[in-house]
């Protein structure tokens, strides 16, 4: 049985997580407020972060700097961008 949650990011109802992506309370926060969907959106977004800005997902600077863009991604904020990055058109 599936979860459905109104996601935060998406602004509709949405099949839900099947568990907390991330520990501690931005993980529930993410958990009960984000969908599938978007959660996927993020990955591709996390991706392209490190990837472009040549991260290391083990160094724990990138971990944190992660988990912000991460809350500021879902949550409302400035979410950084490669330098050079144009956003594809519509």
């Amino acid at each position: 049985m599936t979860r459905t949650v109104h996601c935060i990011k998406l602004d509709k109802d949405a099949d839900g997580l099947d568990f907390a992506p991330w520990p501690g309370e931005l993980g529930q926060r993410i958990y009960h407020q984000v969908s599938k969907e978007a959660w996927g959106q993020w990955l591709a977004h996390q991706t392209m972060l490190i990837n472009e800005m040549r991260l290391s997902p083990l160094d724990p600077k990138t971990r944190s700097f992660l988990a912000a863009e991460m809350e500021k991604y879902f949550f409302g904020g400035d979410v950084a961008q490669p330098a050079g990055y144009v956003p594809p058109e519509a």
